[in-house]
């Protein structure tokens, strides 16, 4: 799941970054809200956590603006991304204008880091329809809940990114996926990799699928333009 923080104090961005990370998401960071209306205009995400009290564009006039967004459908915006309103501000009040700017869910500082995870879970798994937890490929499955996959009943040991990128290859059926465009979608917009880790992950994964039984050819390239599932 890609995610976009959209927090101000940089230590408590680190903390959320590393945080989320650790949960395989990958994770974007915005100090101010102009630079996260940017990001939002370029990227998909699964879910944004946004605080209050921001430069430039406020958390609460970022929520206005991109539900107004999604609900005119500009500039091809995702409809109904989540989005979780950290801030300090703990009044009934603050609450009841926050939910009403557009946030699916409010969480005041200090938080307790276990219990925030829990909420950004709770909005993805809001965000999932209930075919999404799993997904499958001829004799691939894949339990995107558990970050598991297996082939023909035999599971697949694979690294985060491996996974990452099966889930992505599956989800996007016979479509041809570009390595500009694999990387966009499972790295975060600092850490731009090469197209050599891209073909080098694919290798990794079509070694591992042919152990278990997998034509060499399970995961197609398309000469020019990419990869997809055969």
């Amino acid at each position: 799941m890609r995610i976009l923080i959209v927090e101000d104090d940089i230590q408590l961005s680190e903390v959320l970054t590393e945080a989320l990370t650790r949960r395989q998401h990958v994770v974007d960071v915005a100090h101010d809200g102009a630079a996260a209306w940017n990001l939002v205009e370029a990227i998909a995400y699964d879910l944004i956590v946004l605080d209050v009290t921001l430069p430039r564009l406020n958390g609460l006039q970022f929520c206005h603006q991109l539900r107004s967004a999604e609900a005119q459908n500009l500039k091809q915006l995702r409809s109904a991304t989540p989005i979780l309103m950290l801030t300090a501000r703990d009044t009934v009040a603050d609450k009841i204008v926050g939910l009403d700017a557009g946030a699916d869910d409010y969480v005041t500082k200090p938080f307790d880091l276990e219990e925030l995870m829990a909420r950004v879970r709770a909005l993805l798994r809001r965000g999932l329809s209930t075919s999404e937890f799993n997904l499958h490929w001829g004799q691939l499955q894949l339990n995107p809940s558990a970050h598991e996959a297996s082939y023909q009943g035999q599971l697949l040991t694979l690294t985060p990114k491996e996974y990452a990128l099966l889930e992505l290859l599956v989800a996007s059926g016979r479509r041809i996926l570009s390595r500009s465009g694999i990387i966009e979608q499972l790295w975060a917009a600092d850490d731009t990799p090469v197209a050599e880790t891209v073909n080098s992950h694919i290798r990794g994964l079509r070694h591992k699928l042919k152990a278990l039984g997998a034509p060499d050819d399970f995961i197609e390239t398309v000469h020019g333009l990419g990869y997809r599932l055969k």
